[in-house]
């Protein structure tokens, strides 16, 4: 099948099919009741028919007096925008003009548009490897109950979101589904032009790490590469979610990718009040809660697998889903990765960055090429009356007028190739199960003699002792005497830290592995998209503070990862570690994550977080 002569009825591949048969199955009761109880709030009359006068009243006195005529006598539709903006973080920046542009484009169409709320959104970059990154994962939650309250002024007919990066995106949508009987559209920001390379970026970070440049010399590469408004252009959480958000028909088509501060990224914004006021006003019924149906949120795994994505998302999405009344598992994952090819190589999984992959075909080539193939489901809702499949289209701007061109051949196939000539005939995620508990492994960075690590174990209760260890110069001595490490960072879990990510201990893992020798680390904690060329084994669950078995891993034991295989393995006879007693998180370590930087107003999502593989909930 030609790039350029797409088969628009192609056959379902039976395991991407079969594995959707499964998730439907298994989520009847709990779809159905979501389901049920969308209908009848879609049912209820109008909020300007449904409030009481003084409830109406207070909702519009801020208003311009013609939009509070509009609201209140015309019954004009109403949007309520639930915005992440601050200007601390560079993806969000650009959402300060936005309610402006989204409210004189409602007013066009007769319509208004209100900012229901603002969600909070912080950047794990700024908090990396700080006290901080303990309050990021349960931030999304934050967000989602943000969300929540903002919508529930219960005074919208629609609803758009303005929210880009890691948490911020599963946050809005997790919230957003709980409003299912509202039509959503999620409305990007777009990446920042392109700095200096990523290679160059992680390159100068390991020269840092073993002290070969100093300070100054760090912060002119880091400044050099976080130099504007915009996402990060590495294919990390943030651009995954992107990614996703088209492959679900959230987005309109193509705007993923678009740089902000332009002429087309304005317009995509206007398109954006325009297509949510469409599915209103032509009575169009696809609410967001319809949209998000098992068929969906199999094409978002499709395209993440296909990309080599954020790990972030076998995480996130699993919470995603539950808000939709639908439940999936580490295994759809994996049955899914072994069929969905690599078509994808960006930053950190190849040398391009998204602005590199956008120019090469982007979404749209890797949307149409899933579809072609029958790896992704064409017959579902979008924001858009053409479904998916116009989600293969690039947008073009000709004056004030937008129009879309189909995507054609892979402009480099070093960052993007055909379904027929892939990557890799298997998707970039893995699953690791054994001794050890379930874990996944990105494995589309990791160089191919990488794949399968044994070695000793050595055991670390944070982040900051294994970078003393590999600043004392131990653990290069470890390496030295036994061949290599495979470091084990444990109470990294959801209970016992809120999960940090834990992006430091790659420079100097990166440097030992770069001096030959065989390296890998296996923690509780997460990684993320950034993942890159050192195999790390994360988000081991049952986690070390519910009792899991890295608590009862000691220095010296050998460890075997095997990526290929799929395992996880302590190396000793099965009575030897059967007779393993767990040891228990210490309590200074404990009373230390409880306590500062707000850590203590999150201690009941800790001590009520689900596992990892459970999406890590913490309202249920």
């Amino acid at each position: 099948m030609s790039a350029q002569t797409p088969n628009t009825n192609p056959a379902m591949h039976p395991v991407v099919a079969a594995v959707t048969a499964r998730i439907k199955a298994r989520s009847l009761p709990g779809r159905t009741a979501y389901l049920a109880q969308l209908h009848i709030a879609a049912k209820r009359d109008r909020s300007t028919d449904r409030m009481g006068c003084a409830n109406l009243a207070h909702a519009v006195a801020g208003i311009p007096l013609d939009d509070r005529f509009k609201v209140v006598t015309e019954r004009a539709l109403n949007i309520g925008i639930v915005t992440a903006y601050n200007d601390m973080l560079s993806a969000h920046a650009p959402y300060q003009t936005y309610p402006a542009l989204i409210k004189e484009e409602a007013r066009k169409h007769g319509a208004t548009a209100q900012v229901a709320g603002g969600v909070p959104a912080m950047c794990d970059g700024v908090t990396q490897g700080t006290t901080g990154m303990e309050l990021s994962l349960f931030s999304r939650d934050v967000i989602a109950m943000s969300t929540a309250v903002a919508l529930s002024h219960d005074m919208f007919d629609a609803a758009l979101m303005l929210g880009v990066c890691d948490k911020i995106v599963p946050g809005l949508l997790i919230g957003a589904l709980h409003f299912g009987h509202l039509p959503v559209v999620f409305v990007p920001a777009g990446p920042m032009t392109s700095g200096i390379p990523n290679k160059e970026k992680a390159r100068v970070r390991e020269l840092a790490a073993q002290g070969l440049v100093g300070r100054e010399e760090l912060l002119e590469s880091e400044i050099k590469s976080y130099h504007s408004a915009g996402t990060c252009t590495f294919y990390g959480t943030a651009n995954s979610n992107q990614l996703l958000l088209e492959a679900m028909g959230l987005h309109v088509p193509g705007t993923a990718f678009v740089n902000p501060g332009n002429a087309l990224r304005q317009e995509l914004t206007r398109e954006a009040t325009r297509s949510v006021l469409a599915i209103t006003q032509k009575r169009r019924f696809a609410p967001i809660g319809e949209i998000v149906d098992e068929r969906a949120i199999v094409n978002a795994m499709a395209a993440l697998l296909a990309t080599g994505g954020s790990t972030n998302h076998l995480i996130h999405w699993v919470a995603v889903a539950h808000s939709a009344g639908i439940t999936i598992d580490w295994d759809d994952f994996a049955e899914l990765s072994e069929v969905i090819p690599t078509l994808a190589h960006v930053y950190p999984n190849g040398s391009a960055d998204v602005n590199q992959f956008q120019a090469a075909g982007g979404p749209g080539y890797i949307i149409r090429e899933l579809l072609d193939a029958g790896l992704m489901h064409g017959d579902v809702l979008t924001v858009r009356s053409g479904g998916l499949r116009e989600y293969t289209g690039e947008p073009q701007l000709d004056g004030t007028s937008l129009s879309w061109n189909p995507i054609g051949e892979s402009n480099d196939l070093s960052v993007v190739r055909p379904a027929s000539d892939p990557f890799s005939p298997t998707g970039g995620l893995k699953l690791l199960g054994g001794e050890l508990g379930r874990s996944v492994i990105k494995t589309s960075a990791i160089p191919d003699d990488c794949h399968l690590i044994e070695a000793p174990a050595r055991v670390f209760d944070s982040q900051e002792a294994l970078l003393q260890a590999f600043n004392s110069g131990d653990l290069e001595k470890n390496c030295q005497a036994q061949g290599g490490v495979i470091c084990v960072v444990r109470w990294q879990g959801p209970q016992a830290n809120g999960m940090p990510e834990l992006h430091k201990l790659t420079p100097p893992l990166s440097v030992l592995q770069g001096k030959g020798f065989k390296v890998a680390l296996v923690t509780d904690g997460r990684m993320s998209g950034a993942s890159g060329k050192v195999p790390a084994a994360i988000h081991v669950s049952p986690e070390a503070a519910a009792g899991g078995p890295l608590a009862c891993v000691r220095d010296g034991d050998v460890i075997r990862l095997d990526a290929q295989a799929g395992l996880l393995s302590i190396l000793l006879p099965a009575a030897q570690w059967a007779a393993r007693t767990p040891d228990s998180m210490p309590e200074a370590l404990r009373a230390a994550n409880a306590m500062g930087m707000g850590r203590e107003l999150f201690t009941g999502m800790r001590r009520s977080a689900m596992s990892a593989e459970r999406g890590a909930l913490s309202w249920l």
